[in-house]
């Protein structure tokens, strides 16, 4: 899922109204955000901070001090882990590894849902798509 896609999905479940414009620089595609009242925003994980913040849903970036440090440890394990991996070696090393530790948590940060697990999951989905299609043609 290009995160240009994530952004606006993440919009839509945050409820805001569809509006921001995004693009994407680089040679690995790094979002973009121009906003209206100030200078562009660069990177996934800073654009969808701003739209929780713009949503006034700052509890899912965390509600203690604690909490915010493991939400940002998982953001930027999505994007330095999950993004550009594509080997299934190592994707299944990573689904291995997030799995234990999930093993005694609901969620990322232990009983909270927060914006970590959003943007969790929209990275994965990608991988378990594939995997659940590979399993389907194998059958």
């Amino acid at each position: 899922m290009a995160a240009a896609a994530e952004l606006s999905l993440l919009e839509k479940s945050l409820g805001l109204s569809k509006g921001n414009k995004y693009s994407a620089q680089g040679e690995r595609q790094t979002p973009v955000l121009q906003t209206n009242n100030g200078p562009s925003l660069t990177g996934l994980t800073t654009i969808a901070a701003h739209l929780v913040k713009q949503a006034n849903k700052e509890y899912l970036l965390g509600s203690t001090a604690e909490e915010k440090a493991i939400v940002q440890q998982w953001l930027e394990y999505r994007v330095t882990q999950i993004d550009g991996h594509s080997s299934k070696n190592d994707i299944h090393t990573l689904l291995k590894d997030l799995n234990s530790y999930l093993e005694d948590k609901v969620y990322l940060t232990g009983y909270n849902f927060t914006l970590a697990d959003i943007l969790l999951y929209y990275g994965l989905h990608r991988f378990i798509i594939r995997k659940l299609r590979h399993t389907e043609v194998g059958n």
